[in-house]
């Protein structure tokens, strides 16, 4: 009978993909794919892939977005807009005619 974890102190307690999704809240079709991209911290068992609790720390401190501190008040979306020239009018967009504009181009005689 191999030792159980509660008998071995000190080595730490290695965690399957599932496991891992499951407190992600994400697939383990998705765990495994960035773990076999080396995306991920992982440890590996054999052929397996098994994570420990400072892995799954480290993927969320990976994938954490903050938010971005700005002096400027005005909306980050509003600063990409393009202000259109004080001298140009705003005129009508026009499609562009398409690439096979003629039947002749398409010979359907067989």
């Amino acid at each position: 009978m191999p030792p159980s974890h509660s008998t071995v102190p000190g080595l730490p307690r290695l965690y399957r993909p599932e496991e891992i999704a499951e407190v992600l809240g994400c697939s383990a079709w998705w765990v495994k794919d960035r773990a076999s991209r080396a995306l991920i911290p992982f440890a590996r068992v054999g052929r397996a892939y098994r994570f420990t609790a400072e892995h799954l720390v480290e993927i969320i401190r990976l994938h954490e977005v903050r938010p971005a501190h700005s002096a400027d008040p005005v909306a980050p979306a509003a600063r990409t807009l393009r202000a259109i020239p004080a001298g140009r009018p705003a005129g009508r967009l026009r499609a562009r005619p398409p690439r096979r504009s003629r039947q002749d181009e398409f010979d359907t005689t067989a």
